[in-house]
């Protein structure tokens, strides 16, 4: 530390200052005891004394010099300090304005983007021909990717800030990220560009699933082809799944992203292998958003056991890979059955809305999976509906116009109808971060689901109460 050795000479100067004194006490006593025994001419005595003073004086200024000039290095280390907390309470200040810039428009996008999702979904149910079909499926893919790009920059900032978990659960790598390549295939088209995927299993494993972090692994897949896409100009954007190698109850899988983009020259695959940092500035000085995600892409592979390799030529393209050991599940994956409701009894839900577009989503997602629903516009009518008749379960919106959700909720649990019923009450709101799921949690509601609205989400709570209504009936 650089101020360690000015301690220790300050340390030194005052064990030396204390020697000093203790030398001009003993000559004192010394003199003083060689005067009363006549041993030393008075004379010569005063002589000393005055060496002594005069010694003492000069010592005396020079360790008060010093210490001046000590506590002006401490007022002036202790101004640095007090810059420095100011310093930092502003960069404090400014993440959390961006925190809450990024919460804004993440809310902002989703909430449009749940009314478009849904009401391509109904299009879909509708007598349509060939070509309106893949429009309709083009837009969709289209909606999709705009919302992996929307959860890409949250879940990113949640990674770079440290605010993050690995989930595990059953998946089945096949269903989940096919989508996601579905998405992309289309926008390697649009500028031109190949793009192809490939996943590579023994049949004896196809029928098992595996036990990981399928959010975490798509969100590294999206920042990888997202900068792959971003950095290819001509050629082709290749994927591989390999999951051909197992181990005992565990699979090996690989993932590998190519290119035939622009490539790194070697001193900067050097820079990417050795450090945990993003591209440097001028490699993507060409490139909007290049390189971004890349850094995160590297935690996330390494919290979940893996570690992100690259292999690139200048102008030839680059390939990322990565290789996760993943537990093999005892489910086994059974066929596609055809569609039947998952309420096959009545189920009445109240569903509290302001946006009509989102009011038709939600009646139409319900209705679908056998649910009868009633819609009101804020808050003030759900509690008044509620008061006069019964439901099974409440789908509450947070942000609503005269009374929002937390406010409606807090009224209808202050009913003595609640506390009989206790009908439970599902929060839905755009604005999925994880302080609002604490407020909704706080505001005593059940369950929270995020715009836009994933049908296995909601079916997952629909089975959920209407299980408890059939137990408790």
């Amino acid at each position: 530390m650089k101020f360690l050795p000015e301690s220790i000479k300050s340390i030194k100067k005052r064990r030396l200052l204390s020697i000093l004194l203790f030398m001009s006490i003993a000559s004192i006593l010394l003199l003083g005891y060689s005067f009363i025994e006549n041993i030393i001419d008075l004379e010569i005595i005063v002589l000393f004394l005055f060496i002594i003073v005069i010694g003492q004086v000069l010592t005396l200024q020079y360790f008060f010099k010093n210490q001046i000039k000590n506590d002006y290095i401490v007022s002036s280390l202790n101004n640095q300090i007090e810059d420095l907390e100011q310093s930092i309470n502003k960069a404090n200040e400014l993440a959390d304005h961006k925190s809450i810039y990024l919460a804004n428009m993440s809310y902002e996008i989703r909430t449009p983007l749940n009314t478009v999702l849904g009401m391509l979904k109904m299009l879909k149910q509708t007598e349509l021909g060939d070509d309106q079909k893949a429009q309709v499926e083009i837009a969709e893919y289209s909606s999709r990717h705009l919302l992996q790009l929307v959860n890409m920059v949250t879940d990113n900032a949640d990674v770079d800030s440290g605010n993050f978990k690995l989930n595990l659960l059953a998946m089945d790598l096949k269903s989940s990220l096919s989508y996601i390549f579905k998405v992309f295939e289309y926008q390697a088209w649009e500028k031109g560009l190949e793009f192809e995927y490939k996943f590579l299993f023994e049949e004896k494993n196809s029928k098992f699933s595996l036990l990981g972090d399928s959010v975490r692994i798509q969100q590294v897949i999206i920042n990888l082809i997202n900068n792959a896409i971003k950095f290819t100009n001509s050629g082709k954007i290749s994927i591989i799944i390999d999951q051909t190698v197992g181990i005992d109850n565990d699979q090996i899988v690989t993932f590998y992203i190519k290119d035939t983009g622009v490539g790194m020259h070697v001193n900067e695959v050097k820079h990417f292998l050795n450090t945990s940092t993003a591209l440097n500035p001028y490699v993507i000085k060409d490139y909007k958003g290049g390189g971004l995600g890349l850094s995160i892409s590297r935690q996330l592979v390494s919290l979940m056991g893996g570690e992100l390799k690259l292999e690139s030529k200048e102008n030839e393209g680059s390939t990322f890979y990565f290789s996760l050991q993943l537990k093999k599940t005892l489910n086994v994956k059974t066929e596609d059955e055809a569609f039947v409701p998952i309420l096959q009894e009545k189920f009445s839900v109240l569903v509290a809305e302001d946006n009509r577009m989102n009011q038709k989503v939600i009646k139409f997602l319900l209705e679908k999976q056998g649910a009868d629903c009633t819609l009101v516009k804020n808050g003030f009518e759900a509690v008044e509906l509620y008061k006069i008749l019964d439901f099974d379960m409440i789908f509450m919106d947070i942000y609503m116009p005269d009374m929002d959700g937390y406010q409606a909720t807090k009224a209808i649990k202050d009913t003595e109808k609640y506390r009989v019923t206790n009908t439970p009450i599902i929060a839905v709101s755009a604005s999925a971060f994880e302080e609002d799921i604490a407020n909704a949690k706080r505001a005593g509601i059940d369950e929270f689901l995020a715009k836009p609205i994933e049908l296995d989400k909601l079916k997952e709570l629909l089975v959920k109460y209407a299980d408890k209504k059939d137990a408790s009936a």
